[in-house]
């Protein structure tokens, strides 16, 4: 049995996989407000009764904000900060007594939708997780590339990319710097920028709303962030080419986003056609989960 579990800012959501692959379990509680060690006794907790329940020991793979630092073992990188500079692997192997396998949440997402989801049988795929933050995972021939710094498809802190008039220096970042593509795609991204302009505070699905409803303002809103999120994605392609870009987190929920990236992509990709495949992933919030099983292979039949 294969156990995946994803921690987010909200929610920590356990499956159990089967020797065929089939979910067993699935499991959705809030996530401990503001402290670690409940983080980790939470999971140890989710863990542990999944196997009483089945009956079986599992391997157990975790997706998480952040990377564990290939120097240090440490959480780094992660927009839930309470994590950061904590052993998380190690406190949690400590309590299970096994080794466990740990990645990125947004590269979970990228193997998951590789695996049997949008992005099912291409070769190369960015999975986009625009949601709390802006994050990504690469996925080539069905392997993760982690990079040597565990920090490949970071693109959501490089900055925003032909900035326009008004976009410079750009908002603060919690990781230090300014004008990060993070605080322009992400949702309390756009809804600043919104508020920002307009004067008005509305969360991202008010302003979906308020733009159907003829607003001006949240139409404007928008289309930058349409515009940006092109932008960004552009210099992606650039360097990856991937076959397939798939979008996940609650911002990829904007109804006519796909077609609208796509729409505007061979304004600023270096290629003549721009022949990648923009999709919605398929397991929606769920897709990390099961990346997270599969960072352990299926056992062989016997």
């Amino acid at each position: 049995m294969r156990v995946g579990v994803d921690l987010g800012g909200t929610k920590i959501e356990i499956v159990a996989l089967d020797a065929e692959d089939r979910i067993v379990l699935r499991r959705r509680i809030p996530t401990p407000a503001g402290s670690y060690a409940d983080i980790v006794n939470t999971i140890a907790r989710l863990v542990l009764d999944a196997e009483r329940e089945l009956g079986a020991r599992a391997s157990v793979g975790v997706g998480h904000p952040g990377v564990i630092s290939p120097a240090t073992g440490l959480v780094k990188n992660a927009n839930s900060t309470v994590l950061i500079g904590k052993p998380l692997g190690r406190d949690l192997e400590a309590i299970l007594e096994r080794p466990l396998r740990l990645a990125n949440d947004a590269n979970c997402f990228a193997l998951s939708e590789a695996f049997d989801g949008a992005a099912a049988g291409a070769s190369s795929v960015f999975g986009v997780i625009a949601g709390t933050g802006v994050g990504g995972g690469i996925v080539v021939r069905g392997a993760l590339l982690a990079g040597v710094n565990a920090i490949a498809g970071e693109w959501g802190h490089n900055p925003l990319p032909w900035p326009e008039p008004g976009e410079l220096p750009g908002p603060r970042c919690y990781c230090g710097k300014r004008g990060c593509i993070e605080t322009w795609l992400s949702g309390p991204g756009l809804a600043a920028d919104f508020a920002r302009v307009s004067g008005r505070e509305a969360a991202v699905p008010q302003i979906e709303e308020l733009a159907e409803a003829g607003d001006a303002d949240a139409t404007a809103a928008l289309e930058r962030h349409a515009r940006r999120f092109a932008k960004s994605l552009a210099t992606v392609i650039d360097v990856l080419d991937p076959e397939v870009v798939v979008l996940g987190g609650g911002v990829s929920n904007l109804r006519g986003l796909c077609a609208s990236l796509v729409a505007r992509l061979d304004e600023f990709v270096f290629s003549d056609v721009v022949a990648t495949r923009v999709v919605t992933a398929l397991h929606g919030d769920s897709s990390g989960v099961l990346g997270a099983a599969r960072l352990w292979p299926r056992e062989p039949a016997q």
